[in-house]
């Protein structure tokens, strides 16, 4: 009966991430991404700062200098050693990064992913899972583990063709400071900001 009791449903547990992220102007978090796929083992990892409306900054400290900014427009791609930056419009953006912007914006989990699940992690988190919507073709499951409080440990997506991209997440501060230079890409000397791909 006291599991029956502390045991959150799908829907309060979304409702709790929700609000603990939607009550927030910007935020500063560690992350460690793991890529598996196509054969192909990556980890890299930084710190992502985010701002209301649409801002994110990954920094990477591995691979040492990578950068990935969404100014709100455009969202631009570097790696020391090359001689182009790419710049996509934020529109056109096709990037599994985007849906960590859900961390800070006016989210309704609920309404935005299909077939939403919730069940007990072994460590007192929750795990809340389903399809993000407008994602199916390319999203075959996102899984969130979050603390009761609404604080995300780790986000899952796996994708239809069976790769999957995990992000690990420590040491959130709330209202981190975010200027906006900080979501301004200069390019280094002698290289190109190119159109690059969606």
């Amino acid at each position: 009966l006291l599991q029956a009791q502390t045991a959150l449903s799908a829907r309060d547990l979304a409702a709790r991430i929700d609000h603990h992220y939607n009550s927030l102007h910007s935020l500063s978090v560690h992350f460690v991404q793991h890529y598996d796929g196509m054969g192909a083992h990556r980890k890299e990892e930084g710190v992502l700062l985010l701002r209301k409306p649409g801002r994110m900054r990954w920094s990477y400290t591995d691979p040492d200098g990578q950068l990935f900014i969404l100014d709100g427009k455009y969202a631009y791609f570097y790696t020391p050693g090359q001689s182009e930056a790419q710049r996509v419009p934020e529109k056109q953006l096709n990037d599994l990064r985007s849906p960590l912007r859900f961390l800070l914006g006016h989210t309704e989990l609920e309404k935005e992913m299909a077939d939403l699940r919730a069940t007990r992690a072994g460590n007192g988190d929750y795990e809340l899972s389903g399809v993000p919507k407008g994602m199916e073709q390319r999203v075959s499951e996102l899984k969130i583990e979050a603390a009761p409080d609404g604080t995300i440990r780790t986000m899952s997506i796996v994708e239809t063709d069976g790769v999957t991209n995990s992000f690990d997440l420590s040491g959130e501060l709330g209202n981190a400071p975010a200027p906006d230079g900080a979501f301004v890409f200069t390019a280094p000397p002698g290289v190109h900001i190119v159109n690059g791909q969606p």
